[in-house]
C-alpha cells in the first residue's frame, strides 16, 4: 500500500524516523518555543522538556535499534528463578534403592511400555550397573557421556524425584525418574535433544540389589 506522495508506507516510515532521529540530536522541541515569544523562558523550557520526554517515551525504539533506557533505582532486583526449577531437597526414593544389575532398553511410545520391559529384561545378559557412589550418590553416565560419574538423587517440591549432579533440579543434565516400583526403573532426560534421543529409558532390575 502506497501513501499520498505515491511512496511506499515502510519508506515512508523510515523516512519518518530518520527525521525523527535527527531532530531529537538538534534537541527534541526546542523549537516548539521560539517562535512565540509571548512564552516565557521557564514555560519554554517546561514545554521542552514535557516535548521531549514524549518524544523518547513514544519513538525512541526507531533511533537505536538496541538502546536501552539507564535504570534510576539505586539496585537492580535479584532475576527470577525459571520456572520449574527450585533448590535441590531430598529425594523420596533412596540412592542405594537403584544399585544393582539392570537390563536397559527404551522406548517412545507409551504403547510399547510393555514389550521395552521384556526387551530390557532379555538384556541382563549384558546388563547396565548402577554402583553406589562415595558420596552418597550412584555411579551413572549422562547424556552423551563415555564416562561414568558420581549422580545425585534430587528431590523437587512437586514431588517429583530426579538424578543428576548437584545443583537446582530439575537441572538441564537431569533425568525424571518417571516411574519405580522396586523392579523396574523409568526415567526420561529433561534435556528436550537429549529426551528425543534417548526415549524412555527402561532399567529391569536383573538380579536382587547388589
Amino acid at each position: 500500500m502506497g501513501n499520498s506522495f505515491g511512496a511506499p508506507a515502510y519508506q515512508t516510515t523510515a523516512l519518518l524516523q530518520r527525521r525523527f532521529c535527527a531532530w531529537l540530536r538538534e534537541g527534541c522541541g526546542h523549537g516548539l518555543v521560539r517562535g512565540n515569544a509571548m512564552i516565557s523562558s521557564a514555560r519554554a523550557r517546561t514545554v521542552a522538556n514535557l516535548a521531549a520526554a514524549s518524544c523518547l517515551a513514544l519513538l525512541l525504539g526507531a533511533c537505536g535499534g538496541g538502546m536501552s533506557l539507564p535504570s534510576f533505582s539505586s539496585s537492580s532486583p535479584p532475576p527470577e528463578a525459571e520456572p520449574g526449577t527450585g533448590p535441590e531437597m531430598p529425594a523420596t526414593i533412596r540412592s542405594d534403592e537403584i544399585v544393582g544389575r539392570w537390563g536397559l532398553a527404551s522406548f517412545q511410545n507409551p504403547a510399547d511400555r510393555a514389550r521395552t520391559e521384556a526387551a530390557a529384561r532379555a538384556q541382563c545378559k549384558n546388563p547396565y550397573v548402577i554402583t553406589a557412589g562415595s558420596s552418597g550418590g550412584v555411579i551413572m553416565h549422562l547424556a552423551d557421556q563415555a564416562t561414568p560419574q558420581e549422580l545425585r538423587l534430587k528431590g523437587s517440591p512437586s514431588g517429583k524425584n530426579y538424578i543428576g549432579p548437584a545443583g537446582p533440579t530439575p537441572g538441564e543434565q537431569d533425568r525424571e525418574i518417571i516411574s519405580f516400583d522396586g523392579r523396574v526403573l523409568i526415567t526420561r532426560f529433561i534435556d528436550k535433544d537429549a529426551a528425543t534421543r534417548y526415549g524412555n529409558m527402561v532399567y529391569v532390575r536383573c538380579a536382587p540389589r547388589a
